[in-house]
């Protein structure tokens, strides 16, 4: 199948999540094509959350299709799920493991050959400086390594999408610029990244793509150009752009 003819990376049509009769996600679209890095930038409670959980099969909708790689998230949610990663804003370990212990687990869990699963392990844990210290519990961890632990797990069985809530939090400057270097790889490589983020500056180097939400309602969607040319604000940073948007949903 030729990469033009090829399902998307991404399709969600019509999805609708609501919580105690208060819509947090509202008739949400997206398509993304294989090797986009998209930034979904809302404030706290704009529905970000609720539609990476729904996305990674973690949340059922209420309304509306999700589709990752042609395949249905709702109807075959594990074969979805074996395409994807989800890397939730609080690092979640078993803090008994150590971070060599805890990637064995998570490439058991996903059936990776013992042989990749050890070179891809101690690749990840030199990136992320924390190879010295792959034998110690995590539970002694600060909440910078304990993300670092969490992303080498996530990347482990090279997913071919990729969602990050807030994955730079507790990063120091040296391991941020890291992660960027090797999240543009993965795209280069075919890789689909969505990420939340509240820091405009990384939405606004990184993404080739991205979308403002607000009050569960995509306001706008697309290249930093491209949007700044929709709002007729072209010489505008990303964030002045957004709180021009929120404030006139507001």
């Amino acid at each position: 199948m030729s990469q033009q003819n090829s399902p998307k990376a991404l399709e969600i049509k019509n999805l609708r999540k609501a919580f105690n009769e208060k819509t947090a996600v509202d008739n949400l679209n997206l398509s993304l094509p294989r090797g986009e890095f998209y930034a979904f930038l809302g404030a706290n409670g704009a529905g970000k959350t609720t539609s990476m959980r729904m996305i990674g099969g973690l949340l059922a909708p209420d309304s509306g299709s999700i589709n990752v790689y042609g395949i249905d998230v709702g109807e075959k949610p594990q074969e979805a799920k074996s395409l994807m990663a989800w890397l939730p804003d609080e690092p979640l370990l078993y803090d008994k493991l150590s971070p060599i212990e805890y990637l064995e687990f998570v490439a058991g869990l996903w059936q990776v050959d013992n042989n990749i699963a050890a070179n891809r392990a101690e690749d990840l844990l030199k990136r992320f400086d924390l190879w010295d210290v792959r034998e110690q519990r995590c539970e002694g961890f600060s909440r910078g390594m304990k993300q670092k632990t969490a992303i080498a797990g996530a990347l482990l069985h090279d997913p071919k999408l990729l969602l990050m809530d807030e994955p730079f939090s507790g990063l120091d400057a040296a391991i941020a610029r890291d992660l960027k270097d090797l999240l543009q790889e993965k795209c280069k490589e075919g890789a689909t990244i969505i990420l939340t983020t509240h820091i405009m500056e990384i939405a606004q180097k990184l993404a080739n793509k991205i979308g403002i939400i607000h009050k569960g309602v995509l306001l706008s969607e697309g290249t930093l150009d491209e949007i700044r040319h929709e709002q007729k604000m072209h010489d505008a940073s990303l964030e002045d752009i957004f709180l021009k948007l929120v404030d006139e949903r507001a």
